[in-house]
Protein backbone atom coordinates (compact mmCIF):
# COMPACT_ATOMS: atom_id res chain seq x y z
CA UNK A 1 0.00 0.00 0.00
CA UNK A 2 2.87 2.34 0.82
CA UNK A 3 4.43 1.71 -2.59
CA UNK A 4 1.22 2.79 -4.33
CA UNK A 5 0.99 5.95 -2.23
CA UNK A 6 4.64 6.78 -2.95
CA UNK A 7 4.11 6.24 -6.69
CA UNK A 8 1.01 8.43 -6.74
CA UNK A 9 2.86 11.14 -4.81
CA UNK A 10 5.77 10.94 -7.29
CA UNK A 11 3.39 11.18 -10.22
CA UNK A 12 1.57 14.13 -8.67
CA UNK A 13 4.79 15.97 -7.90
CA UNK A 14 6.14 15.31 -11.41
CA UNK A 15 2.84 16.46 -12.91
CA UNK A 16 2.95 19.55 -10.71
CA UNK A 17 6.49 20.38 -11.93
CA UNK A 18 5.57 20.08 -15.61
CA UNK A 19 2.35 21.96 -14.98
CA UNK A 20 4.31 24.86 -13.46
CA UNK A 21 6.74 24.80 -16.35
CA UNK A 22 3.96 24.86 -18.95
CA UNK A 23 2.26 27.71 -17.08
CA UNK A 24 5.51 29.67 -17.09
CA UNK A 25 6.15 29.04 -20.80
CA UNK A 26 2.53 29.81 -21.63
CA UNK A 27 2.74 33.05 -19.66
CA UNK A 28 5.85 34.09 -21.58
CA UNK A 29 4.16 33.33 -24.92
CA UNK A 30 1.05 35.28 -23.90
CA UNK A 31 3.24 38.22 -22.87
CA UNK A 32 5.12 38.12 -26.20
CA UNK A 33 1.83 38.17 -28.11
CA UNK A 34 0.34 40.87 -25.88
CA UNK A 35 3.19 43.34 -26.53
CA UNK A 36 2.81 43.18 -30.33
CA UNK A 37 0.62 46.31 -30.60
CA UNK A 38 3.23 48.29 -28.67
CA UNK A 39 5.97 46.94 -30.92
CA UNK A 40 3.97 47.69 -34.05
CA UNK A 41 3.31 51.31 -33.11
CA UNK A 42 6.95 51.90 -32.15
CA UNK A 43 7.43 53.41 -35.63
CA UNK A 44 5.68 56.57 -34.38
CA UNK A 45 8.69 57.39 -32.21
CA UNK A 46 11.04 57.65 -35.21
CA UNK A 47 11.91 61.04 -36.79
CA UNK A 48 10.39 62.18 -40.09
CA UNK A 49 13.73 62.97 -41.72
CA UNK A 50 16.40 60.99 -43.52
CA UNK A 51 18.97 61.86 -40.85
CA UNK A 52 18.56 60.59 -37.31
CA UNK A 53 20.88 62.35 -34.89
CA UNK A 54 21.30 61.60 -31.21
CA UNK A 55 24.14 62.19 -28.78
CA UNK A 56 25.33 58.60 -29.41
CA UNK A 57 25.03 58.20 -33.17
CA UNK A 58 24.00 59.69 -36.52
CA UNK A 59 22.31 57.52 -39.15
CA UNK A 60 21.35 58.36 -42.72
CA UNK A 61 18.86 56.53 -44.94
CA UNK A 62 19.05 56.50 -48.71
CA UNK A 63 15.46 56.05 -49.92
CA UNK A 64 13.10 56.62 -46.99
CA UNK A 65 12.80 58.96 -44.11
CA UNK A 66 13.16 57.15 -40.78
CA UNK A 67 9.44 57.25 -40.03
CA UNK A 68 8.58 55.49 -43.33
CA UNK A 69 11.47 53.06 -42.89
CA UNK A 70 10.27 52.13 -39.40
CA UNK A 71 6.67 51.78 -40.62
CA UNK A 72 7.75 49.35 -43.35
CA UNK A 73 10.11 47.53 -40.99
CA UNK A 74 7.57 46.95 -38.22
CA UNK A 75 4.89 46.09 -40.79
CA UNK A 76 7.04 43.12 -41.87
CA UNK A 77 8.68 42.34 -38.53
CA UNK A 78 5.49 41.88 -36.48
CA UNK A 79 3.93 39.19 -38.75
CA UNK A 80 7.33 37.45 -38.91
CA UNK A 81 7.58 37.61 -35.12
CA UNK A 82 4.08 36.16 -34.66
CA UNK A 83 4.66 33.44 -37.27
CA UNK A 84 7.89 32.42 -35.53
CA UNK A 85 6.05 32.24 -32.21
CA UNK A 86 3.39 30.09 -33.86
CA UNK A 87 5.98 27.84 -35.51
CA UNK A 88 7.92 27.22 -32.31
CA UNK A 89 4.82 26.65 -30.15
CA UNK A 90 2.74 24.60 -32.62
CA UNK A 91 2.50 20.87 -31.87
CA UNK A 92 0.71 19.80 -35.05
CA UNK A 93 2.36 17.71 -37.74
CA UNK A 94 1.77 20.38 -40.42
CA UNK A 95 3.65 23.19 -38.63
CA UNK A 96 6.56 22.92 -41.12
CA UNK A 97 4.42 24.56 -43.81
CA UNK A 98 4.50 27.76 -41.70
CA UNK A 99 8.11 28.12 -42.87
CA UNK A 100 6.85 29.39 -46.25
CA UNK A 101 5.23 32.61 -44.94
CA UNK A 102 8.13 32.94 -42.48
CA UNK A 103 10.56 32.90 -45.40
CA UNK A 104 8.41 35.35 -47.35
CA UNK A 105 8.36 37.89 -44.52
CA UNK A 106 12.07 37.32 -43.83
CA UNK A 107 12.96 38.12 -47.45
CA UNK A 108 10.71 41.19 -47.39
CA UNK A 109 12.31 42.35 -44.13
CA UNK A 110 15.75 41.82 -45.62
CA UNK A 111 14.75 43.99 -48.60
CA UNK A 112 13.65 46.76 -46.25
CA UNK A 113 16.84 46.58 -44.19
CA UNK A 114 18.91 46.80 -47.39
CA UNK A 115 16.66 49.70 -48.51
CA UNK A 116 15.89 48.00 -51.80
CA UNK A 117 13.88 49.87 -54.44
CA UNK A 118 11.82 46.82 -55.39
CA UNK A 119 10.04 46.06 -52.13
CA UNK A 120 7.75 43.01 -52.12
CA UNK A 121 8.64 42.01 -55.68
CA UNK A 122 11.47 39.48 -55.76
CA UNK A 123 10.91 37.35 -52.67
CA UNK A 124 8.68 34.95 -54.59
CA UNK A 125 11.65 33.86 -56.68
CA UNK A 126 13.59 33.04 -53.53
CA UNK A 127 10.69 31.22 -51.90
CA UNK A 128 9.89 28.91 -54.83
CA UNK A 129 12.83 26.51 -54.10
CA UNK A 130 11.77 26.35 -50.46
CA UNK A 131 8.19 25.62 -51.52
CA UNK A 132 9.39 22.91 -53.91
CA UNK A 133 10.89 21.08 -50.94
CA UNK A 134 8.40 21.84 -48.14
CA UNK A 135 5.07 21.34 -49.89
CA UNK A 136 5.79 17.80 -51.18
CA UNK A 137 7.43 16.85 -47.88
CA UNK A 138 4.44 17.99 -45.85
CA UNK A 139 2.09 16.28 -48.30
CA UNK A 140 4.02 13.01 -48.02
CA UNK A 141 3.90 13.23 -44.23
CA UNK A 142 0.15 13.78 -44.50
CA UNK A 143 -0.23 10.84 -46.87
CA UNK A 144 1.74 8.51 -44.59
CA UNK A 145 -0.28 9.59 -41.55
CA UNK A 146 -3.58 9.03 -43.32
CA UNK A 147 -2.43 5.65 -44.61
CA UNK A 148 -1.51 4.66 -41.07
CA UNK A 149 -4.87 5.85 -39.78
CA UNK A 150 -6.79 4.07 -42.54
CA UNK A 151 -4.77 0.89 -42.06
CA UNK A 152 -3.31 0.79 -45.58
CA UNK A 153 0.22 -0.50 -45.79
CA UNK A 154 3.06 1.50 -47.33
CA UNK A 155 3.57 -1.09 -50.07
CA UNK A 156 0.21 -0.11 -51.58
CA UNK A 157 1.15 3.55 -51.21
CA UNK A 158 4.48 3.03 -53.01
CA UNK A 159 2.78 1.08 -55.81
CA UNK A 160 0.33 3.94 -56.23
CA UNK A 161 3.24 6.40 -56.53
CA UNK A 162 4.93 4.27 -59.21
CA UNK A 163 1.91 3.96 -61.52
CA UNK A 164 1.80 6.36 -64.45
CA UNK A 165 -1.21 8.65 -64.34
CA UNK A 166 -2.45 11.57 -66.35
CA UNK A 167 -2.44 15.01 -64.83
CA UNK A 168 -6.20 14.88 -64.32
CA UNK A 169 -5.95 11.51 -62.51
CA UNK A 170 -3.27 12.94 -60.22
CA UNK A 171 -5.46 15.93 -59.36
CA UNK A 172 -8.43 13.64 -58.66
CA UNK A 173 -6.27 11.50 -56.38
CA UNK A 174 -5.36 14.54 -54.30
CA UNK A 175 -9.00 14.97 -53.27
CA UNK A 176 -10.02 11.36 -52.62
Amino acid sequence: MDKQNNKSKEIKSEYHKTDKKSLYVGGVVVFLIAITPFLFYAYESFPSSQVWETSFFTYHTAFFDWYTFAWHFFGKFIPLYLLLLWFFTCKHWWHWIILIPIAMYAFQLWGIINESNNLDELELYYIIPLMMVLVPAVYLIRAKLFNKIRGNDLQEFEEDLMTKKTLWQQVKDLFR
